[in-house]
């Protein structure tokens, strides 16, 4: 503890120590901290659209100011503030000059007003389904039955896109992209419906990725949608296959997934760590 607050005198250490252990199991601290340790959300701040305020002190050994530097930079019109001390703990040194820059903060936010009510991008997470070997099932089955198979098909994934608050974006022949607000409930949906569609004696490989996306009427575009669409060409069948981004942001949910390695995603620079879901939860 000494070393997050050092301006901290003993007995205010042992305080702090003696309300962890009292609020907190061990194990219930360690499933909190260590998936954190492997967080990596840097792709995802370009889509941060509220006023930010970052604040550091200059901690050694920890890299705090290279870090709030970072995130500065990459929040749109994040405001970045360095105090005065040594404490890494934010509880921790004067607290008279945090909470004047968080009232400094606030109130130039409230001044400023609402912002822009119609953003033209947002964050998502998108979900590519296509269903495996569907050409040869169609040459087998024959044009009508066919039809009615992937009739039946749109009937089962439909009502899951709506139980896991999914957006229908578009309906490709045989398979489907949909947005979610959280990738979570887009990992489960992907899930449920690779499941279901077995009882029709079908197979999907299924792909997710988390960006921002440029709005366009009632449409999503832009170069998250196509690595989402690349992940899913990637995957085997059964598979519901994931980028870097959404497994960091589900990190602590519960979710298992399997390392795939590195990809190269047809048309999408560089490579592409994936990873494939053993459990929804």
């Amino acid at each position: 503890m000494k070393f997050a607050a050092p301006s901290a005198s003993h007995d205010e250490l042992v305080e702090v120590a003696r309300r962890a252990r009292l609020g907190h199991s061990p194990a219930a601290i360690a499933a909190y901290m260590l998936p954190n340790l492997d967080l990596d959300v840097r792709d995802v701040l370009p889509a941060i659209r509220v006023p930010t305020l970052v604040m550091y002190r200059t901690v050694p050994p920890f890299p705090l100011e290279q870090n709030a530097r970072y995130l500065a930079e990459h929040i749109p019109a994040a405001r970045l503030v360095e105090l005065p001390g040594e404490d890494f703990a934010p509880s921790g040194g004067d607290q008279e000059v945090l909470f004047a820059e968080l009232e400094r903060f606030l109130g130039e936010s409230r001044e400023d007003g609402p912002r822009d009510a119609g953003p033209d991008r947002l964050l998502a997470t998108l979900l590519f389904t296509d269903l495996v070997d569907s050409t040869a099932r169609a040459s087998e089955l024959g044009d009508r039955r066919w039809r009615v198979l992937v009739e039946q098909h749109h009937r089962l994934v439909r009502p899951q896109l709506g139980y896991f608050r999914g957006r229908e974006m578009d309906t490709a022949g045989d398979g489907f992209f949909a947005t979610f607000d959280g990738p979570a409930r887009a990992i489960r949906c992907a899930c449920a419906i690779r499941d279901g569609v077995r009882e029709l004696g079908l197979e999907i490989r299924a792909g997710l990725h988390t960006g921002e996306c440029e709005l366009m009427d009632d449409k999503v575009g832009g170069i998250a949608v196509h690595i989402g669409a690349r992940v899913a060409a990637v995957a085997q069948s059964g598979e519901v296959l994931v980028s870097r981004t959404v497994k960091d942001l589900v990190s602590g949910s519960g979710i298992g997934l399997d390392d795939r390695g590195e990809h190269a995603l047809k048309g999408v620079t560089g490579e592409w760590h994936l990873y494939a879901v053993t459990s929804p939860a």
